[in-house]
């Protein structure tokens, strides 16, 4: 079994997450996404601590497709520095990851 990761980024809008989930999945990048928001962010940018509010977007992936995912979300996002982090999946049943790598495959 190969390894595995989920990939966070956040974005503006409902609508803008929906289409970085979009892209990401179409594109085989991810086998799924989820979308969940709002929630307020606290943070540095540009010298002063702002706050937004912001939706979240969490995707499934083998961690091989990681440099594919992180290219897209790259070219579709419209911050400047999106947040883009991955981190592994320890344990998954064999079921869902086999899903996982069937529906990135075509990539």
């Amino acid at each position: 079994m190969s390894g595995y990761v989920t990939v966070l980024t956040t974005t503006d809008s409902a609508e803008r997450a929906e289409q970085l989930a979009r892209a990401a999945v179409g594109a085989r990048a991810a086998a799924c996404a989820q979308i969940d928001g709002p929630i307020r962010s606290v943070y540095w940018w540009q010298g002063e601590v702002r706050t937004d509010q912001e939706w979240r977007v969490l995707f499934k992936t083998p961690a091989e497709r990681y440099d594919t995912l992180e290219a897209v979300l790259r070219s579709a996002h419209t911050y400047d520095t999106p947040e883009i982090i991955a981190l592994p999946v320890e344990r998954g049943s064999a079921e869902y990851l086999a899903w996982l790598d069937a529906e990135t495959a075509a990539g």
